[in-house]
């Protein structure tokens, strides 16, 4: 059954086929989480969905003139060309601030981007894959029920967890930390962003008093009832602060940007104007500043750790950065190797997928599918319910869940199938997190300790991007490090439409076996025996 306009959405067909309108909405629908939409920059103070505004102009046309034959070419952020390459072939291939070895630098890319050549993707903003802060509410809950599970009988009532920064990646903490049942006190130095939060459901409320947020902090505890405080202030303080008054926290983790120290972490002493103030004349002298102010946050996370505390980084460099000021910060563990990696190595990761209809409906029907179809998957049975109750929804409706290999492949092809019976009003986008298990290289944080020391490795995600584009995955992309990242990362993201057609049947069985499949490889070759299991059980063909 042919996808009809009216089908599509109540925008109706702006391009020449549902794929290519497909993604065009997922580009928007990116965008419209923008934190600073005028500048393009979707999150982290840099990633951007396109390189400027007349390369965003071009995509979009691009996009709407192309046929399904076709293949749009994307260089960081910029459209280079359309090309003839066939019906199986994937519509987008892009390719954002990757750099050679040897400069890959954080100063050759400042050079490059102030000269318009480059921009950063980020994971998800670059490759339009973003659904807003929903797409790290998943994560952020799974890693607190794993720490619940291993450190506090399964169970984080009456527990309070300390964190900073309620950015576009930050801003989940409160909410999942309500979901796992805790006590969240978020410390953040923009109050533009607490209030954002508090507007979007994501956190209960918000003070600029540290006497006030202890106490609701303290009752919630008392009462063993979940509650998210945002704390305005600066975390080099506020920390310090609290270990005056003798708060052990239950949990520490953080989410302050400091993987670039131009465009993040604000220093002691300054307010968020100020410091971009200093960003346009000094970004030197305010990267200093930063992580002068780094290294005492982390001093105090460190002290926490010693006095009994959870103490975790969850992949924002801050370890990295403290230990360009002598701390002894990698003491801490990243959450990825502590937390994640063992669902890793099963091939389970956040898989997401978006109603492009913008029908609520569409997502309600997805939503039970999961529900029915994976019974023995404990992740998914107890995210669904949860998430339908507490994530609001914004953009296009979307969900994101921790599916394996193999059963992003089935619900997929069952999408795809309701999509063509007409169950489903239009397409829907697959996607998922570059924190995968086949989609990223990254040393200090997903692949940091790997068993046979290939951290870095990158291989990995660029053979896991290849297999997606010969699998006919509708976008394919390859990112690298931009700013304070460059040098540190190498990741791949792929989407995959159900547009309920037999050849969208054909790229989702191929290209999401593929995905997950060279990611369980991966880990099986690092020496991870559970990842040999996976790959075994899976019945693909491996040569370890």
């Amino acid at each position: 059954m042919a996808i009809t306009t009216s089908e599509i959405g109540k925008q109706g067909l702006r391009c020449r086929g549902p794929r290519q309108e497909t993604l065009l909405r997922m580009l928007e629908n990116t965008l419209s989480h923008a934190e600073r939409p005028d500048d393009l920059i979707v999150y982290a103070g840099l990633a951007k969905v396109a390189r400027d505004h007349a390369a965003l102009e071009k995509i979009v046309r691009a996009l709407t003139e192309m046929e399904e034959d076709e293949t749009l070419v994307i260089q960081s952020g910029k459209p280079v060309g359309v090309f003839p390459t066939g019906t199986r072939a994937p519509l987008v291939l892009m390719a954002n601030s990757n750099l050679v070895g040897r400069w890959a630098t954080s100063e050759h890319f400042y050079e490059l981007e102030k000269r318009g050549l480059i921009a950063w993707g980020g994971y998800t903003a670059g490759d339009w894959q973003y659904i807003g802060s929903q797409g790290i509410v998943q994560g952020t809950y799974q890693t607190l029920v794993a720490v619940a599970d291993e450190h506090f009988g399964g169970d984080l009532a009456g527990r309070l967890m300390v964190t900073a920064g309620l950015g576009g990646m930050g801003g989940a903490q409160p909410l999942a930390t309500v979901m796992a049942g805790g006590v969240a006190l978020c410390v953040e130095v923009d109050a533009d962003r607490i209030k954002r939060r508090v507007d979007s459901g994501y956190l209960e409320r918000g003070t600029e008093s540290l006497d006030e947020a202890l106490a609701w902090a303290r009752e919630a505890m008392d009462a063993k009832r979940p509650a998210s405080i945002g704390l305005l202030g600066n975390a080099a303080e506020v920390l310090p602060a609290l270990r005056e008054r003798g708060v052990v926290p239950d949990v520490v983790t953080d989410q302050t940007a400091a993987h670039d120290l131009r465009y993040g972490y604000v220093p002691v002493g300054m307010s968020p104007s100020e410091a971009a103030d200093l960003r346009d004349t000094d970004p030197d002298e305010l990267a200093r500043r930063a992580r002068a102010s780094i290294a005492t946050h982390v001093e105090c996370m460190l002290a926490w750790q010693d006095a009994g505390s959870v103490v975790f980084e969850y992949g924002n460099n801050l370890r990295a950065q403290a230990a360009e000021n002598g701390v002894d910060a990698f003491r801490i563990p990243i959450f990825v190797e502590r937390y994640i990696r063992p669902l890793f190595c099963r091939g389970l990761g956040p898989f997401r997928w978006v109603a492009t209809s913008g029908e609520q409906a569409d997502l309600d029907l997805i939503d039970d599918m999961v529900v029915r179809e994976f019974p023995d998957n404990p992740l998914a049975q107890r995210w669904i319910p949860i998430a339908r109750e507490s994530v609001r929804q914004a953009g296009l409706p979307s969900r994101i869940s921790w599916l394996a290999h193999g059963e992003r492949a089935k619900l997929a092809l069952l999408v795809n199938a309701a999509v063509r019976i007409g169950e489903l009003r239009g397409p829907v986008a697959f996607t998922r997190d570059h924190l995968d298990p086949g989609g990223v290289s990254q040393p200090l944080r997903e692949t940091e300790n790997m068993p046979d020391g290939s951290d870095a490795v990158s291989d990995w995600p660029l053979l896991n991007a290849l297999l997606n584009a010969g699998s006919g995955a509708d976008l394919v992309a390859i990112h690298a490090g931009g700013g304070g990242y460059a040098g540190y990362m190498q990741s791949a993201g792929v989407t995959l439409i159900a547009d309920g057609t037999a050849a969208a049947d054909d790229r989702i069985t191929a290209a999401l076996t593929a995905d997950t499949g060279i990611g369980i490889m991966r880990y099986a070759d690092a020496g991870y025996e559970t990842a040999a299991d996976a790959v075994r059980s899976s019945g693909l063909r491996w040569f370890g």
